[in-house]
């Protein structure tokens, strides 16, 4: 599967500056005024992961391939924008296609660089994004309500049933807070009519990127407005990466012995890009499995719970088509023997039938019929 991290913030909070250190060769442009990103940038990242370099070397595989995640800058929201203002609708249809989002909030201060709400206020800043997110989710159901209130109302089984759901969302959007927040209480019917028919927007995971100066490195700890914003993060269970995408975007320019030395002048131990995919992907609760040939060691991406039957057909369809059996070791044993072959003579490759549920790190083989 492709994960979809959008990029969310006001405009000049650094969105597309950490768009292009991310995405290494991408150019979205980079300007000092509101929506200067008017369609979406698009970009794939590789997700840092040693162990499918280690199976390709083993098992004498071309090349390592590893898994990759989607990265969308989209253009700056501004305070009103569910009532249309700014590129209003447009960036809230963008927001709904996404898979998690990161708020990019704006803490480094610079007289060159202007804040569309006049002053530096993370806090501020992310209630904005909030609110307009939530508006436009309350905007939705009400109008779903509205379209169910007369055949509820005429005995309609199914329509009373859907607007007994959609009051529940409509209690908890009322009251300012995003559906999130709400996730572990809702009943299953009213999440999956909220994600799977409405495609709510404030019930995406989401994670916050505090964008620093460099002055502020390493952590920001120094900057009381990065401290407030990890205090509220705390708060409301939301992770927090911390980074400077002007930096990033600088240490992309560097050799890798350049890179290292920079990131130990200002008491770095690795880039904050890899702490923010990392935290992207631990985010939607992804593992990784392994398939392996001569050509190719590659890791892909699965939702935790996928089975082998599912594992089968996201690598092609005929495998899914014609499955017989899933041969599966572990990543753990597999680093017990020399290679896959080894391990098979010593019987630790099992085989598992179509309901197996996948464990990250597993290393797949499919038997099937053509």
């Amino acid at each position: 599967m492709s994960l979809r991290i959008g990029l969310v913030g006001l405009p000049n909070a650094g969105k597309s500056t950490l768009f292009n250190a991310l995405v290494e060769g991408a150019r979205a442009e980079v300007a000092h005024y509101p929506f200067c990103t008017i369609e979406p940038n698009v970009g794939v990242v590789e997700v840092p992961d040693g162990r499918v370099r280690v199976l390709a070397e083993r098992e004498g595989a071309a090349r390592a391939v590893p898994a990759v995640v989607q990265v969308v800058d989209i253009a700056g929201l501004v305070r009103h924008a569910s009532r249309g203002e700014g590129l209003g609708n447009q960036f809230l249809a963008h927001v709904r296609e996404m898979d998690a989002l990161a708020l990019v909030l704006r803490c480094f201060r610079s007289g060159e660089v202007p804040h569309v709400e006049g002053t530096v206020d993370p806090i501020r800043d992310l209630e904005i994004l909030e609110l307009e997110l939530i508006a436009k989710d309350l905007e939705t159901v009400e109008k779903r309500m509205a379209r169910v209130e007369k055949p509820a109302r005429s005995g309609d089984r199914r329509a009373a049933e859907e607007r007994e759901i959609l009051e529940v969302l409509h209690r908890i959007l009322s009251s300012a807070e995003p559906l999130r927040r709400h996730r572990a209480t809702l009943a299953p019917e009213v999440l999956e009519y909220a994600q799977g028919v409405l495609f709510l927007l404030s019930l995406k995971p989401v994670f916050w990127v505090a964008n620093l100066g460099e002055e502020d490195l390493p952590g920001g700890e120094g900057n009381p407005q990065v401290t407030r914003l990890r205090e509220r993060a705390r708060e409301e269970g939301v992770p927090v990466v911390a980074l400077c995408a002007e930096l990033e975007a600088q240490l992309l320019e560097l050799s890798p012995p350049e890179r290292e030395e920079m990131l130990g002048l200002y008491g770095l131990e690795q880039p904050g890009l890899k702490r923010f995919i990392e935290e992207g992907y631990r985010l939607l609760d992804l593992l990784t499995f392994y398939t392996v040939n001569e050509k190719e060691a590659r890791a892909r991406s699965a939702p935790r719970g996928t089975t082998a039957l599912a594992a089968a057909e996201s690598i092609h369809t005929d495998l899914a088509r014609g499955f017989i059996a899933a041969e599966v070791i572990n990543f753990r044993e597999y680093l017990q023997a020399e290679n896959l072959a080894e391990a098979r003579r010593r019987g630790w490759v099992r085989l598992e039938g179509r309901d197996y549920r996948l464990e990250d790190g597993d290393i797949l083989y499919i038997r099937f019929r053509p």
